[in-house]
């Protein structure tokens, strides 16, 4: 289902706990970085997703999706014709639900998560959902 209004973008947020990163760069400047951080800080589990890293915020980064043990949310910082692969790979783990960062938009893959039952955001960042909602 596509999460749109406050209500259940809030739900979303209140039930999760473990969070797969795609894209989580060890660099401090990037926006991943800086919200998987936050996120952390926020009480959430972060798993970072990325073949190019070791280790991001005190966690062993995982290759890809296919490789992680179960988790509430992927969180997509990745550009948005990556997004389809990803989508698949949500729905062969059986994860509820699919955040799509800002200026991640992917109308089509979106529609194909939802179709397959995970609660998706679009377009919108997790961690100023968090403190807008939450905080």
């Amino acid at each position: 289902m596509r999460l749109t209004e406050d209500w259940e973008i809030r739900a979303l947020l209140g039930r999760v706990a473990r969070v797969a990163v795609v894209g989580l760069s060890s660099r401090t400047d990037r926006p991943s970085h800086q919200v998987a951080k936050a996120l952390q800080g926020y009480g959430y589990e972060i798993v970072p997703v990325n073949p190019n890293e070791n280790i991001v915020l005190g966690e062993h980064a995982m290759e890809n999706l296919a490789r992680i043990r179960p988790v509430d949310l992927v969180d997509v910082f990745r550009r948005p014709e990556y997004v389809p692969e990803i989508v698949e790979a949500c729905i062969n783990k059986r994860v509820g639900a699919l955040w799509l960062q800002e200026g991640v938009i992917n109308e089509r893959a979106a529609q194909r998560a939802a179709d397959a039952g995970l609660d998706v955001v679009m377009d919108r960042c997790m961690y100023k959902e968090y403190r807008r909602l939450l905080d």
